[in-house]
């Protein structure tokens, strides 16, 4: 297996002291236990300590629980009757979730996540009530990166717990699994391991589960941050594992025995395995007639090849290979390269950075201004370096191609790929011509090859070649033939249902 820590936990993680915090046990007196909660904590503004007799303590962080919720349940019954153990307490409470514990760092740990902290003067235990208040979270929208026409129209929010609602809807099943781990030892980010139990390979789950749990960072903000720190190869530049904001293409994936992640803050979703050709896939292939669902999926693919290879095929046949020209475009061609002062390297490699700024520009500015400069600057942009001379009109067409091409991948990570890869692939096209971009390809084809996903081949099912699966890859299926799970998930149950149903015997 490829995958490696980040740095070297051994080293990083402090050995002796770590422990030492851990078992730090809760004071009996009680100043002593308000200033170990204020030591911890270091005595932050919105800390609120409250007494109540005849010797309790309340003490939680505002803005972080119910305050009504606290006044109704939890004052007011210790206020009514008072109570000298934290066992009477306990019982007191009408709150769903109440526990005790006498270590330091377990109830500063629940306190920040929405605990009030109830402590008796004497008692070296403490009692902590759950009456965290409902965050603040983004509306639910449709998704802004990954928009279809026929289909659900709703996509994740920053929010786990409505994320995982989300989830639940679609899969109402007592077998979908969800595990939850804390990861960052300064944000301790809530990350939700989700998989379909019997259907999901088991040694998968493991794996994933392993890596997640191995982890030993300060900080977790975002899933992409996640996903590349849990690759198989995290030095690639081609993802290894989906990032979706739909949670109709999440469900599918873990209805077909793949695993799913969500992280706490993040809209966005890791689904692994994940195979090359899929990232070609759109939710709404399932949607589309199977016709036309294979068309866009080999129209994408063609796209993929047209925007990597096309100006180098360009910059190769000018420099190296005029005899691949047709005669009937070679006089427009020379034509329109009369006035170019450059050789067609430094031309193509000129435009596609122009086109990268402009794209850059556009997608950092406010929506409007960035459609504004994205339109009006090609435009303006593109007929001046024509008229200037400094680059030929086919040449910008070729461009404008390649570009319009690598917008044609669902998933915007593959697109980020896509726009990486074509310059070092024409700069060995500028130096060796047809010999450089065999050269590259060949590169680019031998590390996909060797590439995995979660343990699974990245070229399945190509390679290793499996002719089944084959054909629901690139083209998508009838409905009645896809009644197998895909192999690259190596799945328990192999059936999403019975191929031929059971005729009734007429006799």
């Amino acid at each position: 297996m490829k995958f490696k820590l980040p740095f070297n936990k051994q080293q990083q993680q402090p050995v002796q002291e770590a422990p030492k915090e851990n078992l730090v046990r809760v004071a009996h007196a009680t100043d002593h236990f308000i200033q170990s909660i204020k030591n911890a904590t270091n005595n932050p503004a919105d800390l609120i300590i409250k007494s109540l007799p005849p010797n309790v303590t309340l003490i939680y962080i505002d803005n972080l629980i119910d305050d009504q919720t606290l006044n109704n349940d939890i004052i007011a019954n210790l206020q009514s009757k008072p109570h000298d153990t934290p066992e009477a307490i306990e019982m007191a409470l009408s709150i769903a979730e109440v526990s005790q514990s006498s270590l330091l760092r377990e109830t500063v740990e629940l306190m920040v996540n929405g605990h009030v902290v109830i402590h008796i003067g004497g008692f070296p235990q403490t009692i902590l009530a759950n009456i965290a208040s409902s965050r603040e979270s983004r509306a639910l929208s449709a998704p802004e990166n990954e928009s279809q026409v026929i289909g659900t129209q709703v996509g994740f929010n920053e929010s786990l717990s409505t994320n995982i609602s989300l989830i639940r809807r679609y899969i109402v099943s007592p077998n979908l699994c969800n595990e939850k781990v804390k990861i960052g030892t300064r944000t301790s980010t809530s990350v939700s391991l989700l998989y379909m139990r019997g259907i999901a390979n088991d040694q998968m789950v493991q794996t994933m589960r392993q890596r997640i749990k191995d982890l030993y960072i300060d900080e977790l903000i975002d899933s992409a941050v996640l996903a590349e720190m849990i690759d198989d190869n995290s030095l690639s530049v081609f993802p290894q594992m989906l990032l979706t904001e739909r949670p109709d293409r999440f469900c599918d994936g873990i209805l077909d025995g793949k695993i799913g992640v969500l992280v706490d803050g993040s809209s966005m979703a890791i689904v692994s395995p994940q195979g090359f050709t899929e990232f070609f896939q759109s939710q709404e292939d399932q949607n589309l007639r199977w016709q036309i669902a294979t068309f866009l999926r080999l129209l994408r693919l063609a796209a993929f090849f047209l925007s990597v290879y096309l100006t180098p095929f360009y910059v190769a046949a000018l420099t190296f290979h005029y005899e691949v020209i047709p005669q009937a475009f070679l006089v427009p061609l020379s034509e329109s390269r009369a006035l170019v002062p450059f050789p067609p390297i430094f031309e193509a490699l000129l435009l596609e950075f122009i086109i990268e700024l402009l794209r850059e520009a556009g997608a950092r500015l406010p929506t409007k201004i960035g459609q504004t400069i994205g339109i009006v600057g090609g435009i303006v942009i593109g007929t001046a370096a024509v008229q200037a001379g400094i680059t030929s009109n086919i040449l910008l067409i070729i461009i404008a191609l390649s570009a319009l091409a690598s917008f044609t991948s669902p998933s915007y990570m593959m697109g980020n790929v896509i726009r990486l890869i074509r310059f070092p692939i024409i700069i060995l096209a500028g130096f060796w011509g047809f010999y450089g971009i065999m050269l590259a390809f060949c590169f680019i084809l031998i590390h996909l090859l060797r590439q995995s996903s979660l343990g699974a081949p990245y070229m399945s099912p190509f390679y290793p070649p499996r002719l089944k699966e084959m054909r629901d890859s690139i083209i998508r299926m009838p409905v009645p033939l896809t009644s197998k799970r895909p192999a690259l998930t190596r799945p328990k149950d192999e059936h999403k249902f019975v191929p031929e149903p059971v005729k009734p015997d007429k006799s």
